[in-house]
């Protein structure tokens, strides 16, 4: 289209507007009504629905965070043991494995899971941490240079 004024350039709508009208209406074909069909409407709840989708992602997240860490603490309750001195446990014997990996092992892996608790805890006695819940069960299977050295 050639226009010989710079107003008739701008009151053109063309082909972009359709284009940008057809996106929207894309984005709410799902809805029922005039939400779908009326674009000053459709407008709206688009946008809504965006904002929403946005938001759930993030609550996605956190909903998934607090799910592992759950299972991770339901695991280390089994095994006598509180979560937080697990994690600190795992972290200064230099295995750094995330909440996900940790309640996978929790629940299809148990014997793994076992391994972990033993070798945190027997960091956690090596180290002095107040880490077992009332009950105190001797790791045996554990050596590390704490015990090699209270051996000595």
């Amino acid at each position: 289209m050639v226009f010989t004024s710079a107003i008739n350039l701008i009151r053109a709508k063309g082909p972009d507007e359709f284009w940008r009208k057809r996106r929207i209406f894309k984005l709410a074909a799902h809805f029922v009504g005039r939400k779908r069909n009326c674009y000053s409407i459709a407008v709206r709840y688009v946008h809504r629905a965006l904002a929403y989708a946005t938001k759930g992602r993030k609550l996605k997240k956190m909903d998934m965070r607090s799910l592992w860490e759950t299972r991770v603490t339901a695991g280390c309750n089994q095994h006598n043991m509180e979560y937080g001195t697990f994690r600190e446990s795992l972290v200064r014997s230099d295995i750094l494995l995330n909440r996900k990996t940790l309640a996978d092992l929790a629940i299809w892996e148990p014997h793994t899971f076992k391994s972990l608790t033993d070798i945190a805890k027997r960091r956690a006695i090596d180290d002095g941490l107040v880490c077992l819940n009332n009950k105190e069960e001797p790791v045996d299977r554990i050596i590390t240079r704490g015990t090699l050295a209270n051996k000595s």
